[in-house]
């Protein structure tokens, strides 16, 4: 979803391109400049994006289904200090906001509708979706179990998650080793312990009703390596929200 700006230099004589540009991000859709074999012309421009454009003529885009249209949270150009961020150091946003939803689902014989309403503030998986250049503003179109959680503040501790997810605030790495000797930031081993701050109403069953989630805030747990969403709090904490079914024990 993210587009490269290459820029060309020079052709060498075996037919190789040179690039004195940098990877960043562009608004522009791909483009080749002309060149002959008689001079040494450059590429102008190579842009290559993910992103679907549609013609401004079409003013509506209606999701089918359990699927959402969210438009996207622009990226943060600054850091916290104030300093400007180059584009390609700006993290990619994983929030926006809901504009249109589908008609929802069948389960069964159950019509289930989509919960969310348009203006919800969400977060989705990093991953999800479609994303889509819509009336001069980025949208991503993604199913409804692709979003995480709503949240209303810039505040990640208050996200309150959707079906299966539940939101975990993940224990600190151990700073020294059972013989006591200081670790260094790069030795520390990544935890997969943690509390569980918030839990979704649950998944749907076979008849569209929801299955309650066997854990609750409080909780210690245990939780696969490797999976969910990472977030960092403002005061540095780290966060992950990830499905019920990738915690593998509750410890006491």
């Amino acid at each position: 979803m993210a587009s490269i700006q290459l820029t060309a230099s020079a052709i060498s004589a075996k037919g190789f391109v040179s690039f004195d540009g940098n990877l960043r991000n562009t608004g522009k859709i791909a483009s080749f400049a002309p060149f002959s074999k008689s001079s040494s012309s450059s590429f102008r421009s190579l842009a290559v994006r993910a992103a679907t454009a549609v013609a401004p003529k079409y003013t509506s885009l209606k999701p089918l289904a359990d699927r959402v249209l969210v438009k996207i949270k622009t990226a943060e150009e600054k850091t916290v200090g104030g300093i400007l961020l180059p584009s390609s150091a700006q993290s990619k946003p994983q929030g926006g906001e809901v504009v249109a939803v589908g008609e929802g689902r069948t389960i069964g014989k159950t019509k289930v509708d989509i919960s969310l309403q348009t203006g919800t503030k969400v977060v989705y998986s990093k991953y999800a979706g479609t994303e889509v250049e819509f009336n001069g503003a980025n949208h991503l179109i993604l199913k409804e179990d692709d979003i995480v959680g709503i949240l209303d503040t810039d505040e990640i501790s208050d996200m309150i998650p959707l079906n299966d997810r539940v939101l975990i605030k993940v224990a600190e790495a151990e700073q020294k080793t059972a013989g006591g000797l200081l670790l260094t930031e790069a030795s520390k081993e990544k935890p997969s312990i943690g509390t569980v701050v918030a839990v979704g109403p649950g998944p749907l069953d076979e008849e569209g009703k929801r299955k309650i989630l066997s854990v609750n805030p409080g909780n210690t747990v245990l939780y696969s390596k490797y999976a969910g969403n990472e977030f960092k709090a403002s005061d540095g904490s780290d966060y992950i929200a990830l499905r019920a079914s990738d915690i593998m024990a509750v410890l006491s």
